[in-house]
């Protein structure tokens, strides 16, 4: 039993323990820098779009372990499509905003169509997809680079110089040195975070279902505040609160609500579970699939907008390897490359692991080739720990299974 508990523990919280140590490790390495406030706001704007694209992978994942392989290229055509109108045609960035997340639309509901009711392959619709709309975003900018100079979508979307959320609350402590707002925002977080915790084991204890020890949920729980409290404080230290991470926010609780809260997000843990006994169930798992690259092609489309704003512009060469930095986030997170298994939770935690590990190479001034070997073996160990623990998880299945069927010879003889 106890043996069981370690497993249990290790598959649940292994990558936030990796995290815990990867942070730690380059803290020592770079000599603390990657702890200073402005490398933590540095981290959270350029791994905006690992965050969102992460996201909109997983729904994708869950289906079955399937991915999409175009994400990278349709954030280079929505970026292209969305500088140009703005630089070139000088439309208000509303309209270009509109048109970015309407292409990423389109590109869903294309791959959605081809791969759930064609039944192609997701991985030749999506490797089609990925060649098709690089080439077209090269077409559409002609080749060149093309600015992003409105102030407005810069300062919005997490790329000008005042792209922060103003300390409403300076007046409080106007010599402290720190951005107020971001402070009293990052513990009305943490103090929430409590109080939704408590009430919610209590609310199912009075339903009758099984909850973790009140002893592991007060340390979890006080380590998860601890850590936003610190966060916001180092924040406040810098800036503030950067626009990227309030679209960051708001696309991980959509999604995570979508996921744990709705019949879309149970069935698609259900189709990636069993696709067969899902479909003899009633569901319609063409429109469920459908629904996942449909909603992939959207977030693609706004991580073109988070991207563009970042970079201030477009090139034809924006978007390279996001569609890797996505799929890695998403099987360090813990989603399952079986399909039917990970969580928004996860994708935070991969992706802030693949940006601290991004940061904290370049920071040690590591050659970029290395950067990508060390990225490589993080996902290969994560992968591994995956089909260890499916491996095991089939094995007790089985035991059990056998178990059960002795225990009917035995009565029957």
């Amino acid at each position: 039993m106890g043996a069981n508990k370690v497993v249990t523990f290790l598959r649940k919280y292994m990558m936030l323990i990796a995290t815990v140590i990867v942070v730690i490790a380059f803290y020592f390495i770079t000599g603390g820098k990657t702890l200073y406030p402005m490398n933590i706001d540095s981290l959270i704007s350029q791994n905006a779009y690992v965050f969102v694209l992460g996201t909109g992978m997983l729904l994708c994942i869950l289906t079955g372990g399937n991915i999409d392989l175009s994400v990278g290229s349709v954030v280079c055509l929505a970026g292209g499509v969305g500088a140009m109108m703005m630089y070139n045609w000088r439309m208000p960035w509303f309209v270009a905003v509109i048109a970015m997340l309407v292409m990423g639309l389109l590109v869903g509901l294309w791959h959605g169509f081809w791969i759930a009711y064609v039944k192609v392959p997701p991985f030749i619709a999506t490797l089609v997809g990925m060649l098709a709309f690089r080439g077209l975003a090269n077409i559409i900018m002609g080749g060149f680079a093309i600015p992003v100079e409105d102030k407005t979508f810069l300062n919005l979307f997490g790329g000008g110089d005042s792209c922060y959320v103003p300390d409403f609350l300076s007046f409080i402590a106007p010599d402290s040195g720190l951005n107020v707002t971001c402070m009293a925002a990052g513990i009305a977080i943490a103090v929430g975070y409590v109080i939704f915790t408590f009430v919610n084991r209590t609310r199912l204890i009075a339903k009758g279902y099984k909850v973790e020890s009140l002893g592991a949920v007060i340390v979890k729980t006080v380590l998860i505040a601890a850590v936003v409290v610190w966060f916001s404080y180092k924040l406040a230290g810098y800036k503030g609160i950067p626009t990227a991470l309030i679209w960051i926010a708001l696309i991980l609780g959509i999604f995570a609500y979508i996921t744990t809260k709705t019949t879309l997000g149970r069935n698609l843990y259900a189709v990636g579970g069993n696709e067969k006994a899902t479909r003899l169930s009633g569901i319609d798992t063409r429109k469920v699939m459908f629904s996942a690259y449909t909603l992939m092609g959207v977030l693609s489309g706004f991580a073109g907008i988070v991207n563009i704003a970042r970079l201030q512009g477009s090139t034809p060469t924006y978007g390279v390897g996001y569609e890797m930095d996505a799929i890695a986030a998403c099987f360090i997170g813990g989603a399952s490359a079986y399909g039917g298994t990970g969580s928004i939770g996860g994708v935070i935690i991969g992706a802030a692991l693949m940006g601290i590990i991004n940061q904290g190479m370049s920071i040690a001034d590591t050659p970029v080739n290395y950067q990508k070997v060390v990225k490589g073996i993080v996902l290969i160990v994560a992968v591994l720990f995956d089909v260890i623990m499916q491996m095991r998880r089939k094995g007790a299945k089985k035991k059990a299974t056998s178990s059960v069927s002795s225990e009917k010879g035995g009565a029957q003889s």
